[in-house]
């Protein structure tokens, strides 16, 4: 009696349902969180190439979940920020950068969080990340396709213009068949290239937090360099070359999603991304 009575209770319960996915959320003017975690996982900063937009992110936001949770940048002049005009100079960027991230750093657990940038986009990371308040600033630092901010001044792309810049980083087949969408995006490029140009490198001291250099294996704008990022940290150091082209993270690819987890999971109590420091 009483287990038929526990089978049929049973075969009366509704079936489980599966969670839906949280919708993209934007928060404030500057953030965009593609893909929603309840969860609080440590945060990743995704910082955009030249031009780019903040939905680039999309794929690898999708493709760390539920390991970390993507926030990244909406910058102005672009998308649904077209009417906001872009900060003047590379300084003024990275200061409202820094103003708008700074809420937002402590929300994942334990409070951590990271910064991942793509050639422009690993240049303002890591100014931000120096504007920040040393106890604030991230644990980790990857910074793919840029050369080191002390180089930035003689990077291969100084001298070329929007068109060849996206060429270069692959876009030009993806907006061919669309004029408006070209003229929009050689419109973002060129702003882009207009706060980089008024960038100034400054000697300081080293920050803290550590940094991975990426390259792509077929990346045309790609530096020998990387190891040069070694000297912009006090903390641990890696670099290496991955498949890909400039930009390892697109619209349509999630970039270095494996390389990302590693590096995200590599923590310790007291001592974030452990690896064996490097010798100074």
């Amino acid at each position: 009696m009483t287990t038929a009575t526990t089978a049929t209770t049973a075969t009366a319960r509704p079936a489980a349902r599966t969670p839906r996915t949280a919708r993209p959320r934007i928060e404030g003017d500057w953030l965009l969180v593609p893909v929603p975690q309840t969860h609080r996982p440590v945060r990743l900063f995704c910082f955009p190439h030249a031009g780019g937009d903040a939905t680039a992110y999309t794929p690898l936001a999708r493709a760390l979940a539920p390991a970390a949770e993507v926030w990244a940048l909406r910058p102005p002049a672009r998308g649904g920020r077209s009417r906001h005009p872009m900060p003047p100079d590379f300084d003024s960027l990275v200061a409202a950068v820094a103003e708008a991230l700074t809420p937002h750093l402590a929300g994942a657990a334990d409070g951590r969080f990271a910064f991942y940038g793509q050639s422009f986009g690993a240049l303002l990371a890591y100014e931000v990340a120096r504007a920040l308040p040393a106890d604030r600033r991230p644990e980790l630092l990857v910074a793919a396709g840029a050369p080191c901010p002390a180089e930035w001044a003689g990077r291969t792309s100084k001298d070329l213009d929007a068109a060849e810049l996206l060429r270069l980083n692959g876009l030009e087949e993806v907006v061919r068949a669309e004029p408006d969408l070209a003229e929009l995006a050689l419109g973002a490029i060129r702003t882009d290239l207009a706060v980089s140009a008024t960038y100034r490198h400054r000697p300081h001291a080293p920050i803290g937090s550590a940094i991975h250099a990426l390259a792509g294996a077929d990346d045309l704008l790609a530096t020998t360099g990387l190891t040069g990022w070694a000297a912009h940290t006090r903390g641990t150091f890696g670099h290496r070359v991955v498949p890909g082209g400039h930009l390892l993270a697109t619209v349509d690819l999630p970039g270095p999603v494996d390389l990302l987890t590693a590096l995200l999971a590599d923590r310790h109590a007291s001592a974030p991304f452990h690896h064996t420091p490097r010798e100074h």
